[in-house]
């Protein structure tokens, strides 16, 4: 076969992008992040991430890097999830009670060593979430659009602009665009989240810890699969 017909990976694609798959196994109690390649049985399983009634709700493993990147805690009653990256704890503050605009701060996408605040807002339907992650100067570096009634392929995350290939941006948009995600999940079916959001107090701001020194990566990545 002619290579030039040969169908480029999505994250391979000229520019600087990259797509992932979020898929669902309600079964298991778990979501499959997978590169997106609608037209591939087996795509690459990227992470890992176990569903958890107790907190921490979400834990993120990394199928590359053989551990676990971060972790998402969803409150009863408070619309503001907490969140752990690499071993920094942080806030995903909301910033609207009748709107989703949320914050957090970003080391990764920071050019000066300061935290970085990034903002999260969203075009919501019946049927679909439109989530845009904008750094501090509102260019847009990831997308996340998800299908609320689908059964098991749930989102789309597109990653942009000059860090959409770096792993450590990756991982925090992975790891709080699925815990936003999860959390507007619970608004919508929990009562006690009204409450919160009525008695959210304005103008109080995201945090994020300082970063953590990271563990050494492995010499030869772990591979993942899917077990349906």
């Amino acid at each position: 076969m002619d290579s030039s017909s040969e169908e480029i990976p999505s994250h391979m694609a000229i520019g600087q992008s990259r797509s992932l798959a979020v898929n669902f196994m309600w079964s298991k109690m778990h979501i499959y992040v997978t590169d997106y390649e609608p037209k591939n049985p087996n795509p690459k399983l990227v992470y890992d991430v176990n569903c958890d009634m107790l907190a921490p709700n979400l834990k993120f493993k990394s199928i590359e890097q053989d551990r676990q990147v971060g972790t998402g805690t969803i409150h009863a009653i408070s619309i503001s999830p907490d969140f752990e990256l690499h071993g920094s704890k942080g806030t995903l503050r909301a910033k609207s009670r009748l709107r989703t605009m949320y914050t957090h701060y970003s080391h990764v996408y920071s050019d000066t060593g300061k935290p970085a605040k990034m903002s999260w807002t969203s075009s919501s339907g019946f049927k679909t979430w439109d989530f845009v992650c904008c750094d501090e100067n509102q260019n847009p570096v990831a997308k996340f659009s998800a299908n609320v009634w689908a059964v098991k392929r749930f989102a789309k995350i597109e990653l942009l602009g000059p860090k959409a290939l770096d792993t450590a941006a990756m991982d925090e948009i992975v790891v709080i665009g699925l815990t936003l995600c999860y959390c507007m999940y619970m608004r919508v079916n929990n009562p006690l989240n009204l409450l919160g959001s009525a008695i959210m107090r304005s103008g109080k701001d995201a945090y994020i810890e300082p970063p953590q020194a990271q563990p050494t990566q492995p010499t030869q990545p772990a591979q993942g699969k899917i077990i349906d």
